[in-house]
């Protein structure tokens, strides 16, 4: 009886001692925001369609509206957990830093101070990815742009988006982020595959490249990888493994959400999720004063989802079968927590 006694004290003594535990909360976040292009006509880029006299008819009101949706959805992503935005988010489909600018500038997002890395791409459309960060938290030490060169049967290069990479500290902590838009499946999926697989490829080069100075070293890569998590590049090329335990690999969370069926866009009824997460072993190790992992999830509201008719339950996008619907996406987007405990 009297072990019976000392045993359920010890046990309350460290549930009482758990519960006491104060952790920080930070959000990366990633999103594909379709399209979100200006209304002035790039001489540059194939963008006549997203004009007021182009196909789409974008207009500065339809421009507006997109911001005011797409700000919407960046200034709520973790904010049930952490009461706030998020700290980090990788975007793409943004057409120049302008358009950045005017979504940072919005009133969704004004006090939260984000600033900008941006490139341009030489992608044929004229969309680029770019990285938002809180200057309270982050502090960006270098930034790149990698150039993902293709090409097409004829020996004709085939232009395509830059893979962004930003280190910098994060909370005192030294970080590294990679914002990925890999190639489409645009022809087919195992025709256009050799693309993605060159992505795969470029993005193991700069991890590569990266933890070779320091073997712990914390990077998180995001995108649109036009593939799911089981596919080629990810499991064969990056080697990324959804399973905790493998901690020699690049751990994919997405990886069990995919298995369990979630996705984070749809065609033909069939659900992908192209929008992903991936990070160095690091992350998930317990170590003191160091950011680590606790999970990740798909953003998605009502407001984000066609509440019935053809495309229900899918991404609410801003044009469908070519007719404007005044959406935000035909994405959802995604995110991550890192936590660290607070010591006393």
């Amino acid at each position: 009886m009297g072990h019976k006694v000392i045993y359920l004290l010890t046990f309350l003594m460290v549930c009482v001692g758990q519960s006491q535990k104060r952790y920080v909360t930070r959000t990366i976040a990633f999103y594909n925001v379709e399209n979100l292009f200006d209304t002035a006509n790039d001489s540059l880029t194939f963008d006549d369609d997203w004009t007021p006299e182009g196909k789409y008819r974008w207009t500065m009101g339809r421009y507006q509206k997109k911001i005011d949706h797409i700000s919407k959805v960046l200034s709520e992503i973790g904010a049930e957990v952490t009461q706030t935005s998020p700290d980090i988010i990788g975007l793409c489909e943004v057409e120049n830093k302008q358009v950045v600018t005017d979504l940072v500038a919005h009133p969704n997002l004004r006090n939260k101070n984000y600033g900008i890395v941006h490139f341009d791409s030489p992608d044929e459309r004229g969309i680029d990815v770019a990285l938002l960060y809180k200057k309270a938290v982050f502090l960006p030490t270098s930034f790149a742009s990698h150039r993902l060169l293709l090409y097409k049967e004829a020996e004709e290069r085939d232009y395509t988006r830059d893979q962004l990479v930003v280190g910098g500290i994060l909370d005192g902590e030294q970080m590294y982020f990679i914002v990925n838009h890999w190639p489409s499946r645009s022809g087919g999926e195992t025709r256009s595959r050799p693309h993605r697989i060159a992505a795969a490829k470029l993005n193991r080069r700069i991890l590569d490249s990266l933890s070779k100075h320091d073997d712990e070293a914390n990077i998180i890569s995001m995108g649109d990888l036009n593939d799911d998590p089981v596919d080629h590049g990810l499991k064969h090329v990056l080697k990324t493994d959804g399973k905790r335990q493998a901690q020699t690999q690049l751990f994919n969370p997405m990886e069990q959400l995919y298995r369990k069926g979630a996705g984070t866009l749809a065609y033909r009824d069939q659900w992908n999720l192209f929008d992903q997460f991936f990070f160095t072993p690091s992350l998930l190790q317990v170590r003191k004063d160091r950011y680590r992992f606790w999970k990740a999830g798909i953003f998605r509201p009502p407001y984000l989802v066609v509440p019935n008719g053809k495309y229900k339950g899918y991404p609410f996008r801003t044009f469908a079968s070519g007719n404007y619907t005044g959406g935000y996406s035909d994405h959802f987007p995604v995110y991550m927590y890192l936590i660290k405990e607070v010591r006393h």
